[in-house]
């Protein structure tokens, strides 16, 4: 495993997605996520606070509805050995976002299916929720740590909140990219394209 020319992120700072699109970013199923605010940010709407961070997965909200057929096998393997007693997590990923593009174009969003795991209707609630606020499509290049992490899983992690700072540390260790320099911007052309048409 070679260590790539980017670094691993400084800041203890970690984006919470459900597990299952954590899963989905780390395997190189797709290389965007969708994101519009929890319900307790400070603005009521969606910052990028840093174009590094570390994903933090969450178990306790995931709907089997809101996720594509084919993506299931991903969420049974998030639910295997989970439970609302659970006490810790597994970090395993920071991300570097390239793009972060606004959207308010229904037709669009619907035309970035192929490139995500949601279904339509999950897409469409992020849209639709505070309409007048557009969707951010963050473009993130995924690097997987060659040791993952289990961290406590503290109150300060808990709530509709997009952030928060990882108040244990995250060891500097070896990484690599989960998707090739080639594959991470073919994908992210074709996602653009689609964009910008």
């Amino acid at each position: 495993m070679s260590l790539p020319t980017i670094t691993q992120p400084a800041s203890p700072l970690s984006l919470k997605e459900w597990a299952v699109a954590v899963k989905a970013l780390g395997e190189g199923h797709q290389i965007i996520t969708i994101r519009k605010g929890g319900l307790y940010e400070e603005t009521r709407e969606f910052r990028l606070e840093n174009n590094q961070f570390y994903l933090y997965p969450t178990y306790e909200h995931q709907k089997q509805d809101m996720v594509k057929p084919q993506y299931h096998d991903l969420l049974a393997a998030t639910r295997e050995g989970w439970t609302p007693e659970q006490e810790t997590v597994e970090v395993a990923y920071f991300a570097e976002v390239t793009d972060d593009i606004e959207l308010l174009d229904e037709e669009k969003l619907r035309a970035l299916s192929p490139y995500h795991i949601w279904t339509d209707n999950f897409a469409d609630v992020r849209l639709h929720w505070k309409k007048q606020k557009p969707l951010h499509i963050l473009f993130a290049r995924v690097y997987r740590l060659e040791q993952p992490v289990e961290i406590p899983i503290e109150e300060a992690y808990k709530g509709c909140k997009s952030w928060h700072h990882l108040l244990n540390p995250i060891p500097g260790q070896r990484f690599e990219p989960v998707l090739s320099d080639a594959k991470y911007n073919q994908k992210k052309e074709e996602i653009r394209n689609i964009l910008n048409g």
